[in-house]
């Protein structure tokens, strides 16, 4: 077993506490903590592209915005269709409506 790799393998080797000696229960422990840890990194990253939009927008700089824009509706996207960061269809189109009124007000 020096080799496993995967699930399995780390539910075998991790000791999960305050759980029922069932292997179902320590396999959902540690894909909740999988799946925590994937919406945590998403979230941060849609934060992140977000406040760049924000401060090129503040700046005034249009072509900056744009791209910012750009990047911004992909990581929103992106987070919609994997249902990332608690983001459905509708509330990513809501995001992106309101960027698209920021952008075309900037002269």
């Amino acid at each position: 077993m020096s080799n496993c790799t995967g699930l399995l393998c780390r539910l075998l080797l991790e000791e999960v506490f305050g759980l029922p000696n069932i292997k179902s229960a320590k396999k959902r422990v540690l894909v909740n903590e999988t799946k925590a840890a994937l919406n945590k990194a998403a979230k941060s990253n849609l934060k992140t592209t977000l406040k760049k939009f924000d401060a090129a927008v503040a700046e005034g700089n249009r072509s900056e915005a744009d791209s910012a824009y750009k990047l911004a509706v992909k990581t929103v996207d992106k987070a919609a269709a994997k249902g990332r960061a608690g983001f459905c269809a509708n509330r990513a189109a809501n995001y992106k409506a309101k960027a698209a009124k920021v952008i075309n007000g900037l002269a």
